[in-house]
């Protein structure tokens, strides 16, 4: 098996959060990095200015010179690919990864959801891995990418999909350099519990970005106003219940569990996690919904693969989700211009 320095590396998928690790991987060692994008204006700002990534929390920047590259000008063969698409794009944007992928290479989404079933129909199950990334990111435009987690609160969690895990140690390897690069030694963890470990991200999701792309608020702006913080507090408790019912472990989330710090249902506990959630959620409380500038450029956001999947797979487990179905109404309607953007829309959740 190749080394970190050896094996051809692609970010398909350069946005922001793809930004970031690349910009990490490079600025920890890495030579073979290629960032993949769509976005001409961030292209060429990569390409002419390389990656800034203003690191808001730390109160910091830095900006490295990378190689990046439109879908149509990739030549290469790939090793490894990270996976950082919109998802409901994912078999067009696989079809056009697969002649760009070793015939032993791997393809590691950290999309959220649960998007490795959708990965592994493309590109086989022996060859798919996951990656459950906690950070958040956003665009500023020409190449420059807003970092707003802190360092030694990011972090990604990979699993193998169905396979033996044979990539994990050379997945490990690479994602150590972008840990070294931000001196966070637990950057990199590795999961034997990937679909638990999803689900405690979706649930994070399905509360904070649901509500913050409906609202325009950052998570930490949710937690602190009274409303919103019962309204997230409910999603969490519908994500640990469908999770439950579809006999799924909800893995830790940066070493919390989610089900006793959050999911009680005694009145006690239900106060304690009314107090705790702001912070629960301080080391991402200036973190705005990814689906937001989507949302605001007039397109269709990933709502359906967040809340939506929430009520999908509520379906499967008989588990009732009010709450997530009222995220999805309301996103839709903001989408065809029924709703506006306020945080007037959590009225919508007492009816």
């Amino acid at each position: 098996m190749k080394s970190a320095s050896e094996a051809k590396i692609a970010i398909w998928g350069a946005g922001a959060m793809g930004t970031v690790l690349g910009a990490l991987l490079t600025k920890g060692g890495l030579k073979n990095v290629d960032f993949i994008t769509r976005n001409t204006a961030h292209l060429q700002g990569l390409k002419d200015r390389g990656a800034r990534i203003v690191c808001e929390a730390e109160k910091t920047e830095f900006s490295v010179p990378v190689h990046a590259l439109h879908p149509t000008e990739v030549t290469e063969v790939y090793d490894i690919v990270f996976l950082m698409t919109k998802q409901r794009e994912n078999a067009k944007t696989l079809q056009t990864v697969l002649p760009h992928l070793a015939a032993d290479g791997l393809v590691c989404t950290t999309q959220n959801g649960l998007p490795e079933r959708s990965v592994a129909e493309i590109v086989g199950a022996e060859r798919t891995y996951g990656a459950v990334t906690s950070y958040g990111a956003t665009f500023l435009g020409d190449g420059a990418v807003s970092l707003t987690s802190k360092f030694d609160g990011m972090t990604m969690e990979v699993g193998g999909y169905e396979n033996d895990g044979k990539g994990l140690p050379l997945l490990v390897e690479i994602l150590s350099c972008a840990g070294n690069a931000v001196d966070n030694g637990s950057f990199v963890n590795v999961s034997d519990n990937l679909l638990g470990a999803r689900w405690s991200k979706l649930a994070i999701n399905a509360a904070f970005s649901g509500l913050s792309v409906m609202t325009g608020l950052t998570f930490g702006e949710l937690a602190k106003k009274r409303k919103s913080r019962k309204i997230a507090l409910g999603i969490l408790r519908e994500c640990i219940d469908v999770a439950e019912g579809l006999g799924v472990r909800i893995a830790p989330m940066q070493g919390h569990d989610m089900r006793k710090l959050l999911g009680g249902r005694t009145p006690p506990k239900r106060l304690f996690a009314y107090l705790v959630l702001p912070y629960a959620m301080r080391k991402h409380q200036k973190l705005r919904s990814g689906m937001l500038k989507d949302l605001l450029g007039g397109r269709k956001c990933e709502v359906d693969f967040i809340n939506g999947l929430v009520c999908e797979e509520g379906k499967r487990a008989n588990v009732e989700t009010p709450l997530c179905a009222t995220v999805v109404e309301i996103v839709h309607g903001i989408e065809n211009g029924l709703y506006e953007l306020s945080y007037r829309n959590v009225d919508f959740f007492v009816r």
